[in-house]
């Protein structure tokens, strides 16, 4: 018997997802959560062979549920099943070694296949993103100038970075403004969404 966590927030997909799966003989769902730490709590009282998770959920994503398991050495297959294609994502969950990485509108028999394979010791990732795997495009930014968009990123104002990081507001501009010409965008919102996309902040 397969025994399985979902971490879902979405309610309904929750429910669907664990309607579906329990019709399979050999799957037993143990416990249904709506965020990280819960997910967390799930897996070291109940030892689930494989947990089933979101990307972005209330408490932690699913991103660092995944690394908190692999940094703890517990025997959990970990599967992100998530709406986003964005390859800097999957960069960030191959890194946490997770087991798969499935989009949410694949067809169920493709999810409970790939619970299969993972439990063989597979690694699987849906088809549509299996070629970002192989074009890993290199970071231009320093990390300074990571570091400094991600503070932007969670509403720090230049002055605020400055005092933060011990540097001058004009400083900080300028760690701003390299970010946008190296990410050849117009905005420091644009330098933002694209930096996350590719996994870089």
């Amino acid at each position: 018997m397969i025994r399985i966590v979902i971490a879902e927030d979405q309610h309904m997909l929750r429910g669907a997802f664990a309607s579906l799966l329990q019709l399979e003989e050999d799957f037993e769902i143990i416990s249904q959560v709506s965020g990280g730490h819960e997910a967390l709590s799930m897996i070291e009282a109940c030892k689930p062979d494989i947990c089933l998770l979101d990307i972005e959920m209330p408490g932690l994503t699913g991103l660092e549920v995944a690394q908190t398991v692999r940094d703890r050495g517990w025997n959990c297959k970990i599967m992100i099943v998530t709406t986003f294609a964005r390859p800097g994502y999957l960069q960030k969950a191959m890194n946490a070694a997770v087991d798969a990485y499935l989009l949410k509108d694949e067809p169920i028999e493709f999810l409970v296949e790939a619970i299969r394979r993972v439990m063989q010791g597979k690694r699987v990732v849906s088809p549509y993103l299996a070629d970002s795997l192989f074009t890993h495009e290199a970071n231009p930014l320093t990390e300074r100038e990571q570091e400094v968009l991600r503070m932007v990123s969670e509403g720090g104002t230049t002055r605020h970075i400055a005092e933060h990081l011990y540097l001058t507001t004009g400083t900080v501009r300028n760690y701003l403004s390299s970010a946008i010409q190296k990410l050849e965008v117009e905005t420091r919102h644009h330098a933002i969404e694209k930096a996350r996309d590719r996994g870089w902040i």
